[in-house]
């Protein structure tokens, strides 16, 4: 990571209201090649939203969002296209078609995006991508007959198969056991140092958390704190952020 480059991703000066709620306010972040960025924080505290922002998926009230140095309220409708290919998404319920089978899933993605490939060359990239997270044995089969592991290994492989730059994972380990859990993560980052990619990570986990970080983002209803990678994390001093990361039910946060 070179903080000297040009950010990937900037957010500048971001306020966003939802509903009568204001989310951000004059937020600044910058996310960089290579990067990993885990969000972390109580539900509703605006993970998601945050997320949003950094895809283009909802616009600020105030404040720019730039990819690659632009603005994106200046991309040409071509443009928009192209940042939306360099993005890769892995929505916490998978978001897969239950109706088609593994190879189907990946090759609807892969035949509307890039039509012009051919079925020879979207098999060999198909192929490829399911061996790299162990599913290339199961390419017949349906969502529904995979366990809850495989569909996430099956939702991260379409995540990954227009080859994005930057890939936004929603929760992965959301229901899966603690082996499961790790065993996710382990294939997110052997994945990720592979393509020299960057990933951004929402998860409830601080385990998990601690083994994704390079950095940290603690979001607490409209207050946002960069706490470090895991181990400046852990010895974060702020009650917020101690609270959370141990769990404890005394301290500064509300607890429902």
């Amino acid at each position: 990571m070179n903080q000297h480059s040009t950010p990937l991703i900037e957010l500048s000066n971001i306020s966003l209201r939802f509903v009568d709620q204001l989310v951000f306010q004059n937020f600044n972040l910058r996310l960089f090649e290579g990067e990993s960025l885990v969000l972390v924080g109580p539900s509703g505290s605006g993970k998601s939203q945050l997320m949003k922002l950094m895809t283009g998926l909802v616009s600020p009230d105030q404040g720019d969002i730039l990819y690659r140095g632009a603005p994106l309220s200046t991309l040409s409708k071509m443009e928009w296209a192209q940042m939306r290919e360099e993005m890769g998404f892995l929505f916490q319920q998978n978001a897969l078609f239950d109706s088609m089978t593994v190879y189907e899933n990946m090759d609807f993605t892969l035949s509307e995006v890039h039509p012009k490939k051919g079925r020879e060359q979207r098999n060999r990239e198909i192929q490829d991508l399911l061996k790299a997270v162990g599913l290339d044995h199961v390419l017949s089969l349906f969502p529904s007959e995979l366990s809850g592991g495989m569909q996430k290994r099956l939702g991260i492989a379409r995540a990954l198969i227009l080859q994005p730059r930057v890939v936004f994972y929603d929760d992965p380990t959301a229901g899966l056991d603690p082996i499961t859990s790790r065993k996710i993560i382990q294939l997110i980052l052997s994945l990720k140092e592979k393509s020299s990619g960057t990933i951004v990570t929402v998860t409830h986990d601080m385990m998990r958390a601690y083994q994704l970080a390079g950095r940290i983002q603690v979001c607490f209803h409209g207050e946002f704190i960069e706490t470090g990678d895991a181990q400046q994390t852990r010895a974060f001093v702020h009650p917020k952020v101690q609270q959370f990361i141990k769990g404890e039910l005394n301290g500064p946060l509300e607890v429902l």
